[in-house]
């Protein structure tokens, strides 16, 4: 039978063939385009020399820049040292100036090494430095999923029958331009009180059906290392948390957070999973990189929850880019969320036509660990709503009707 089903399958040889050829062909189209996204390893050169020009304004160290107190010390929170290290246009000025008046913004050292100033619409600049979009939204809303309509205790949000978040600080490493919670971070950086804390816990002691504790913020992990860890383990305690997940951008703007005993202290507390987000393949550098292999070590669970933000990453090519390049330092692609509708944020929305386009070029052109899910968060706490391209067309009891990753009609009986 061996023998003979060899010969058959000779007739296929040549179909195989041109099968082959024809995928290597649909996959030319982004090889070349690839090769024009920028990313965080082909960067290194220029980073290095950001780093110089930033280290030379602070009359700091190698070792200074490595430790993150002295990151979020040294935060640039004024147009006088932003200036000062890299000079701005007048125009850049006065946006800066106009919006700081409104809303809040810092950035790390570190994330401000990645930044290109020679380009306005770098996408890290983008993410980090106020424009005048942010005061011109009339139409935003300040509180759009409704958290405030669902928080049973201090420092929770419940919107889920078995899981809910603990909201443990105002802090971040960046202000976000397209900050979720921008209406939380006010003028002054203060962790919630530890009275608070323990009536977070106490509700969630309350209910069994708690299985599921995201710790987040503002970030979770500029808590300090013994907040933390007592946190941590009076969840570990409760016996119906079976699982911890922490949300934070540390690994993207803040990656030396990531300590010897800060990874001590996670690795008593499995499991731990751990989100954070990059939005751009600028982002995953060797000290992202570095970051990530650490929390590994620890038994870290990581996945990634991008957000599709206008001019920064509704774009095919580099949405691809960014889920192959987590890849590449263990990070599993989990979300992409549509842009909320957040007062003076509203210019980083794109189309759910772009988000939509953006799974059509992942599912079958790249591997299933790079396609996240697309997820539009609905109005007033209504949850993660997937969106996804049409692919079943009809079903009945006989069959179903479905639409192939190349486009291909197909029939597939129902049993």
């Amino acid at each position: 039978m061996a023998i003979d089903f060899y010969h058959r399958d000779k007739d296929f040889q040549g179909y195989s063939v041109k099968r082959a050829q024809k995928l290597k062909e649909q996959a030319e189209p982004y090889l070349k385009q690839a090769k024009t996204v920028k990313t965080g390893f082909k960067l290194l050169e220029f980073y290095e020399m950001q780093k110089s020009r930033i280290l030379r304004h602070f009359k700091a160290t190698q070792e200074d820049w490595s430790n993150w107190h002295w990151q979020m010390r040294h935060r640039i929170t004024d147009i006088n040292t932003l200036d000062a290290i890299f000079p701005l246009t007048d125009t850049q000025k006065n946006e800066i100036t106009d919006v700081g008046k409104a809303y809040r913004w810092a950035v790390s050292p570190y994330y401000l090494s990645l930044m290109d100033f020679s380009d306005y619409e770098d996408p890290i600049v983008l993410q980090g430095i106020p424009k005048h979009a942010e005061l011109l939204d009339e139409a935003g809303e300040t509180d759009p999923m409704g958290e405030i309509l669902n928080s049973p205790a201090p420092c929770i949000t419940r919107r889920y029958p078995d899981r809910l978040i603990i909201n443990v600080t105002n802090i971040c490493g960046m202000y976000c331009r397209h900050c979720q919670r921008r209406r939380n971070i006010g003028q002054i950086d203060e962790h919630r009180k530890r009275e608070d804390l323990t009536k977070a816990l106490n509700y969630i002691r309350s209910n069994p059906e708690i299985r599921d504790v995201l710790v987040t913020g503002g970030d979770a992990l500029l808590l300090s290392d013994n907040t933390l860890d007592w946190l941590l383990g009076e969840l570990h305690s409760i016996p119906h948390v079976e699982i911890k997940r922490l949300g934070t951008r540390v690994p993207v703007t803040l990656p030396m957070r990531i300590t010897d005993e800060l990874i001590r202290i996670l690795a008593k507390y499995p499991p731990i999973y751990l989100n954070t987000q990059f939005n751009h393949p600028k982002e995953v550098t060797l000290e992202a990189k570095a970051a990530a292999d650490s929390l590994i070590s620890a038994g870290v669970i990581l996945g990634n929850q991008a957000v599709l933000l206008k001019n920064i990453n509704n774009n095919p090519d580099v949405m691809k880019k960014l889920n192959q390049e987590l890849l590449k330092i263990r990070v599993r692609p989990y979300y992409i969320f549509h842009a909320k509708n957040v007062k003076g944020t509203r210019h980083f929305i794109p189309s759910i036509y772009d988000g939509l386009k953006i799974m059509e070029s992942l599912r079958g052109f790249t591997s299933g660990l790079a396609v996240p899910y697309y997820i539009i968060n609905a109005p007033m706490g209504g949850g993660k709503t997937p969106v996804l391209p049409q692919y079943l067309l009809s079903l009945n009891d006989h069959r179903a009707v479905l639409r192939t990753w190349e486009g291909k009609i197909v029939y597939y009986e129902n049993h």
